[in-house]
């Protein structure tokens, strides 16, 4: 069984900085695709980025490409989010989720998730 546990969400300025972190318990993380997903209040749940186990193949929603970047420590069970320059529209709970698979966009591909964090971007 897989746990995910996200963390680093809050209130921030727009063009400021956050880092959202996602602690995974399991001895197989490490072959785990991560991936992270956002639902904005009313909308539907909305693919952001992926990373694949060996870090070799990422996925990056048009929105937020050259602002978020994923990253990943498989000897600390931990994928991070780095959102720099944040929006207004980028307010969402945001998701981490995970999967044996390969890199998708499709949240249905996912098949653990963490409770979420909520990111709110002030204007």
């Amino acid at each position: 069984q897989v746990q995910l546990v996200e963390s680093g969400g809050g209130l921030v300025q727009a063009g400021g900085s956050l880092r959202l972190s996602c602690a995974v318990s399991g001895r197989t993380f490490s072959r785990h695709t991560m991936a992270w997903f956002r639902q904005a209040q009313g909308k539907e749940r909305e693919f952001v980025t992926a990373v694949s186990w060996t870090g070799g193949t990422t996925a990056v929603a048009d929105s937020v490409k050259g602002r978020f970047t994923i990253s990943r420590d498989n000897a600390k069970n931990t994928v991070y989010l780095q959102m720099n320059d944040v929006q207004p529209e980028d307010t969402a709970v945001y998701y981490c989720a995970a999967t044996l698979g390969r890199v998708s966009t499709g949240w249905r591909e996912y098949d653990y998730w963490g409770q979420g964090t909520q990111v709110t971007v002030s204007s």
